[in-house]
């Protein structure tokens, strides 16, 4: 793994992303997209076969599916899935923003709506691997913004149906209407509706790069949260850190997948030493050993800073997914944070707690763009309207300055639609 010293290399150069440019599938994802648009479910079956195994007869999963699956998965993951369900929910209820009103001028009401968006879509990633966090993640806060409409895909397994733990979270969640199909079809399906799979006013959740090229060239139509990369993780430790704690939790993020990135910020040069032997070690015993090695090989680094302080500058400006003050004072560290999806305090709070269970969202912005991006949340799930009012004679009081702002942009419709509402000698 690379280690940097920032006394020997520039805070440019240490920011300096080291990401290969992913392969553009722009023109086969929106050959896709046109053909669902086209053909609708026979398209998206006709894909399903392609690249899942499987083009079931039914896209819509049943009643009976999912009892079916709620009886095959083990009844202490139900318990488990329920009260994480049930911590997402506490803390996502908090978000619920409330309109407001004002009339503190004579003859004036102006306010702003929140309203929900009526019909919202989630795609949850499957075949090959299940996510039921992700269910009860992008669902829960949707149903808490009051979505009308809820509409979840996922692609099926070679034998043609969707993974029980999905399932079951889904039905945990309250999501009852759920499609088995995935990839680029399943935006299409989503974006443009077929004979089976309705249209939807967003689409929401993570996938692989045709899903998220798909939600990119489809953004427009309907809204998305964001187009989601590889997933990452900057831990800042300083000497009271442990090095088993902080591998391991490197090493959480590098099994994700061989693009995912693992960083290291410390104070220590002792530390930085200690976890590279921890990594070796603790990879040895990993399922998924091959898929950790290649992303801590070409995406992991070891920065030694020389101060908490420089740690942080260098943590706002590579803008990490997940971010860990793994310090013995965090709280302190905190208010230094200004570019992080998600902060993670002390010793004790890895980041395995907010993918699984603790209650803020894991849906995060990846890549640096926590710059500018948030966590999903309530507010994805809204939109906002305002109204006015005004009376005969605030409208008089107004209408003068209505008038020349209006003129002074050369638009002289606009400025006659307040004079033929008020003759000039009402004019205040």
């Amino acid at each position: 793994m690379q280690v940097i010293d920032s006394r020997k290399t520039s805070l440019e150069e240490i920011l300096c992303r080291r990401e290969e440019e992913a392969p553009d599938v722009s023109a086969a994802v929106a050959q896709i997209l046109a053909d669902v648009k086209a053909r609708g479910d026979e398209a998206v079956r006709e894909y399903t076969l392609r690249f899942d195994g499987a083009a079931p007869d039914t896209l819509r999963v049943s009643e009976e599916e999912i009892q079916a699956a709620l009886a095959e998965v083990d009844e202490e993951l139900l318990r488990v899935m329920r009260k994480a369900a049930a911590n997402i929910e506490a803390y996502h209820k908090k978000q619920v923003r409330q309109g407001f009103v004002m009339a503190e001028e004579e003859g004036v009401v102006m306010g702003q709506r929140i309203l929900p968006l009526q019909r919202v879509g989630i795609y949850v990633p499957g075949g090959t691997a299940a996510y039921p966090s992700t269910v009860l993640m992008d669902s829960i806060p949707a149903a808490i913004a009051g979505v009308q409409r809820i509409v979840m895909v996922t692609p099926p397994g070679r034998d043609g149906k969707v993974a029980a733990p999905i399932l079951a979270a889904a039905h945990i969640a309250g999501v009852q209407e759920i499609y088995k199909v995935g990839g680029a079809q399943a935006v299409a399906a989503l974006c443009y509706g077929t004979e089976s799979i309705p249209t939807v006013d967003k689409i929401v959740g993570p996938g692989n790069l045709y899903v998220a090229t798909a939600k990119r060239l489809v953004y427009g139509l309907v809204d998305i949260d964001m187009v989601a990369g590889p997933s990452d993780v900057l831990v800042v430790a300083d000497d009271t850190a442990s090095a088993v704690v902080v591998a391991a939790d490197m090493l959480a993020q590098a099994e994700h997948d061989e693009n995912a990135a693992a960083v290291l910020v410390t104070t220590s040069q002792a530390l930085a030493s200690e976890v590279q032997t921890q990594l070796a070690e603790q990879l040895k015993a990993l399922s998924r050993k091959e898929i950790a090695a290649a992303s801590l090989a070409a995406n992991g680094r070891i920065i030694l800073a020389q101060s908490v302080e420089e740690a942080l500058k260098i943590a706002n400006g590579l803008a990490p997914e997940h971010l860990e003050l793994c310090v013995e004072e965090p709280f302190a560290l905190l208010p230094l944070v200004q570019n992080a999806g998600s902060v993670f305090l002390g010793h004790h709070t890895p980041e395995a707690l907010g993918d699984y269970f603790a209650g803020p969202n894991h849906t995060l912005p990846t890549g640096g763009t926590a710059r500018f991006y948030s966590p999903l949340s309530v507010d994805d799930f809204i939109k906002k309207s305002s109204y006015l009012y005004y009376s005969r004679d605030a409208l008089a009081k107004a209408a003068p300055m209505v008038r020349r702002f209006a003129e002074s942009e050369g638009l002289q419709a606009h400025a006659n639609s307040v004079a033929v509402r008020m003759p000039k000698d009402e004019e205040a």
